[in-house]
């Protein structure tokens, strides 16, 4: 009788063990990518939001995978606003991208200082390659809803999780005019490598 009930209860640790392995390797999987943005000014972290905005993070790892990023820079610095790349090369020349991505803006994830977001023109679903990190909060960019003068944001996608010092030391340099396009850095702030981390 001892022995059959140590049994059982040895089967059951096995029970146990295995649906705890098999629970944490599926937390394990649905954790957000990492993307590390090295720059000429430094290295930037960020955490891809793929559960809140599958279709931009899939579209920024796909540029970022191709090296398509690499050697862009931020092209529009405003210092109380955000910083902007991933479409020029040093010498304001516009890259050519792909397809437009559908706008994720109603994910309910707002323009904090920190978060990362796509660019886009006034045309709601024009963002390709661009994004840009909030260096303050902007609730002017976010998704209101239909019937606003506002009813399509700016779709946010990540968020810096280590080097925000990085990020205040981009937004605050010397900016002018080039190529007609204003608050250009006068510096280039070289985009250098874009590396995916998955989980």
């Amino acid at each position: 009788m001892m022995k059959k009930h140590i049994t059982a209860l040895g089967r059951l640790s096995i029970f146990i063990f295995l649906a705890f392995a098999l629970w944490s390797g599926t937390l394990l999987a649905q954790a957000n990518p990492t993307a590390v943005i090295r720059t000429s000014m430094g290295e930037i972290k960020i955490e891809l939001y793929a559960d809140n905005a599958p279709l931009s993070v899939e579209n920024f790892i796909n540029y970022a995978n191709s090296g398509f990023y690499d050697g862009t820079i931020f092209h529009r610095v405003i210092g109380n606003f955000m910083i902007q790349g991933g479409g020029f090369t040093p010498d304001m020349q516009k890259k050519t991208t792909g397809e437009p991505v559908q706008n994720e803006a109603g994910n309910g994830l707002q323009n904090k200082r920190g978060t990362l977001a796509m660019a886009r023109t006034n045309d709601p679903h024009s963002a390709t390659s661009q994004f840009f990190i909030n260096v303050q909060d902007n609730p002017n960019l976010n998704h209101v809803g239909e019937g606003s003068s506002r009813e399509w944001g700016y779709a946010v996608f990540g968020r810096v999780t280590s080097g925000m010092s990085v990020v205040d030391s981009i937004r605050f340099v010397a900016t002018g005019t080039t190529n007609n396009y204003s608050d250009v850095p006068v510096e280039p702030v070289v985009i250098e490598t874009v590396e995916i981390i998955n989980p």
